[in-house]
């Protein structure tokens, strides 16, 4: 299946010309604000790249860049802004814009950068030339990317085509783990890679993460490694600013699934 691009521009007529342009390479979806852009990418969804204008009719462009960004730090965005307007290309630039094109955008440098953008991600599969393993690849990928989301096994069969029920058996049969269980135990790992490496609160990882209230995580991520948020983190703060050679007396556990949890 060819990489997926979100554009999102209010003139239709770019729109189609840009899809004109590329939709041979690409699965190109439009958005014509910032509320539909949004919308789209806040429901589990297989976008990888997001070309987005500047000059939106409701929301500014930055500023969906920002909420993007907040949301999805990873997705890559190339921001389309007017000819002459540098100031706005580097504003977008510093609220983490990974490059920008200027109207009427040069379509082989469209194309460059794209390509540039798109081969620092995992080469995609084409579903016509998937096999079951494959399958479960792309699925695996799939809960990776909406790891935020509320994400269904009947969200990650639609994806590859297969009933749920088959896509659930086989999907244990090669990760040793149902689709629920393999979808907790990475945002368990997120979790922890936040804990150790960022000064969030708790509370701004539950959110990011997903949950709809802090118990919740808690809960799932003391099922899950032994430990609450708060003690894993002093864990493995105290284990950091452990002078080199010096043992330290306890371990924390590191992020993932121990036991079976409590579905979420």
């Amino acid at each position: 299946m060819p990489y997926t691009l979100l554009l999102v521009d209010d003139d239709q007529d770019f729109r189609e010309e840009f899809s004109d342009a590329l939709g041979d390479e690409y699965r190109i979806i439009e958005a014509a604000n910032g509320r539909q852009a949004l919308e789209l990418l806040g429901k589990p969804n297989e976008i990888d790249l997001v070309i987005l204008d500047v000059r939106l009719p409701d929301i500014s462009g930055t500023r969906v860049l920002q909420q993007i960004k907040s949301g999805n730090p990873q997705l890559g965005i190339v921001i389309l802004t007017g000819f002459g307007s540098k100031d706005v290309a580097v504003e977008a630039l510093r609220g983490k814009a990974d490059e920008y094109l200027e109207k009427p955008v040069n379509m082989p440098r469209a194309r460059e950068i794209i390509k540039s953008l798109l081969d620092k991600r995992v080469n995609p599969i084409d579903i016509m030339d998937e096999d079951t393993a494959g399958k479960v690849e792309r699925i695996k990928r799939f809960a990776q990317r909406n790891y935020d989301k509320k994400v269904t096994l009947n969200d990650a069969a639609r994806t590859v085509g297969l009933s749920p029920k088959y896509l659930s058996r086989v999907f244990k049969e090669q990760t040793g783990v149902d689709f629920s269980e393999y979808r907790l135990g990475f945002k368990i790992e997120k979790a922890g890679e936040m804990l150790e490496k960022t000064g969030k609160s708790i509370g701004q990882i539950s959110d990011e993460l997903g949950y709809q209230n802090l118990e919740t995580f808690i809960r799932m991520f003391k099922n899950a490694t032994g430990l609450t948020p708060a003690v894993f983190r002093a864990q493995k703060r105290q284990k950091t600013s452990k002078p080199a050679g010096v043992p330290h007396p306890s371990k924390a556990a590191g992020p993932g699934i121990k036991k079976r949890p409590n579905r979420q």
